[in-house]
């Protein structure tokens, strides 16, 4: 029992250090120099012993991809110590804490989130929902009651209630139990016009892909969630 323990102690280090190399290597040269004959070439071991620990590179990857999400989860909830009770202060503390983590981690942000395909071209699942919904789930369900449903969308909302009841089950996973109705069309049209507009802004913010010298850009992000606070009646 104690050599299994000892192994299994083993091999979690040389996991760990496996996985630091390989972030090291992102964050310092980008996705592309993240290959095994690199972190095995660091740690002076050959290329097919990193085998036993990970079937292949984008396996090492999606490793990558759960670490930094649990970095960016301990940011965000950093981020809401300071804001106060309010609804929309923590979803503005949430939001602020987003933008700053994916600026001072361009290469982590591209790696989560500019990776929509996988290698057989099948859409991989949002990592970040995980995250965000658990940040933000207990007082979005909270708050749901004070979204506007006036003037609303400006076209008729589609049937919803699979993804009402997708929001419904990925709240749960996160230990968060929805009260019947809470989750209404208007909270789940909410939720996407937030995060899309959050998204895209952050997006185009870390990849420089505005068209213009993005000057004063903490007062257009600011600008940005005041206009979606307003469009969503909730101010």
């Amino acid at each position: 029992m104690t050599e299994v323990t000892r192994r299994e102690r083993l091999r979690a280090a040389t996991e760990l250090e496996i996985r630091q190399h390989a972030r090291a290597l992102l964050v310092g040269h980008g996705r592309d120099a993240v290959t095994l004959r690199a972190i095995a070439r660091e740690l002076g071991i050959t290329a097919p012993a990193l085998y036993r620990y990970y079937e292949s590179r984008e396996a090492l990857l999606r490793r990558l991809c759960d670490d930094i999400c649990a970095d960016l989860a301990t940011e965000l909830h950093a981020a809401l110590e300071p804001a106060g009770g309010e609804f929309l202060e923590k979803i503005f503390a949430v939001c602020r804490g987003f933008r700053r983590w994916a600026l001072a981690h361009s290469e982590e942000f591209a790696l989560v989130f500019a990776t929509p395909q996988g290698e057989e071209g099948k859409r991989q699942q949002d990592q970040f929902a995980g995250v965000f919904l658990g940040i933000v789930g207990p007082f979005l369900v909270e708050g749901a009651v004070q979204i506007n449903s006036e003037p609303g969308p400006p076209f008729e909302l589609p049937d919803l209630s699979e993804q009402q009841e997708a929001l419904a089950a990925a709240l749960s996973t996160e230990g968060i139990e929805v009260p019947p109705g809470a989750l209404h069309p208007d909270t789940v049209y909410f939720l996407l016009r937030w995060w899309v507009r959050l998204y895209g802004y952050v997006a185009l913010e870390v990849f420089g892909r505005f068209p213009f010298d993005l000057k004063y850009a903490d007062r257009l992000f600011d600008s940005m969630l005041d206009e979606l606070t307003h469009e969503l009646g909730l101010a």
